[in-house]
């Protein structure tokens, strides 16, 4: 059905032979999503996609979520723009996994590049699933019964502290309160477990002393971007990324300033981490 290209031994690959401005059949759905859950971010190129086919793209997974701290298009409150100016530069520059602050994180999301940089403006991403496979048995056991806390203030620390970025997310502070999910997660598809803290949402780990939780931290962030586990994907003007949110984490790499970049994202929602 697709020509599939692996980019990666650990994670990705680029899909070829099919039109997302097409309407899609249920068997073809299936096989996207079959492919996304086996290399864990998928890529296509050339998709001139209207608005309405990239929310529909999302949603053959499931229902989407919004985002409560980002613009989006006039119209479509499920499509949060991922922008870069000379005068508004983008300040996302950790590994993460999306919206880990909420009980239900996203399932995965679906990234359009409407503008891109003339050279720069890569995204990273990579795979928790080899992570996990790349720790040691000891570790793997350790880590098994840990839960650690995300929280949204704690991400969006440097929009709090600009002037008037408090009131303007006040709502979303409000409605984010700190949560926890498993260290060590069972992805709900495949059934392989996955490291689930990342350097942008995850605080503390509950249960360990504020030392012992910030030298684990410390070691696991610095795990998962072992260069092995990863994968890297240029963009051109429509292409497409869907990632798995729940086996992966990714990084955008801000190499093109002054230079404009604009995305667009769907997130899809996800389930409770077990």
């Amino acid at each position: 059905m697709f020509d599939v290209h692996p980019i990666a031994e650990a994670l990705g690959a680029e899909l070829h032979g099919v039109n997302l401005c097409e309407d899609l059949s249920s068997e073809t759905y299936s096989e996207i999503r079959r492919l996304l859950v086996k290399h864990q971010v998928i890529f296509f190129r050339d998709q001139d996609i209207s608005r309405a086919q990239h929310k529909a793209l999302a949603e053959s997974f499931g229902p989407v979520q919004t985002h409560p701290a980002y613009d989006t298009v006039p119209g479509y409150p499920e499509i949060t723009i991922l922008e870069s100016t000379a005068e508004k530069p983008s300040k996302i520059e950790v590994w993460h996994s999306d919206m880990t602050f909420r009980k239900h994180p996203p399932l995965g999301s679906v990234l359009r590049s409407k503008i891109c940089p003339p050279e720069g403006g890569d995204t990273l991403w990579s795979s928790m699933t080899a992570a996990y496979n790349g720790l040691s048995k000891s570790m793997q056991v350790f880590l098994s019964n840990l839960t650690a806390e995300h929280d949204f203030s704690f991400g969006f620390k440097e929009s709090l502290a600009e002037l008037g970025g408090r009131e303007r997310l006040a709502q979303a502070v409000a409605d984010n309160p700190p949560v926890s999910h498993p260290v060590i997660r069972i992805h709900p598809e495949s059934g392989k477990k996955v490291i689930f803290v990342n350097a942008l949402f995850t605080t503390k780990i509950l249960g360990l002393t504020a030392n012992e939780s910030s030298e684990i931290l410390s070691f696991l962030f610095g795990h998962v971007i072992t260069p092995e586990f990863t994968c890297r994907f240029h963009w051109r003007p429509n292409s497409i990324a869907i990632w798995d949110n729940r086996s992966t984490q990714h990084k955008p790499i801000n190499d093109y300033f002054p230079a404009h970049r604009l995305l667009e994202r769907v997130a899809i929602d996800g389930d409770k981490p077990y």
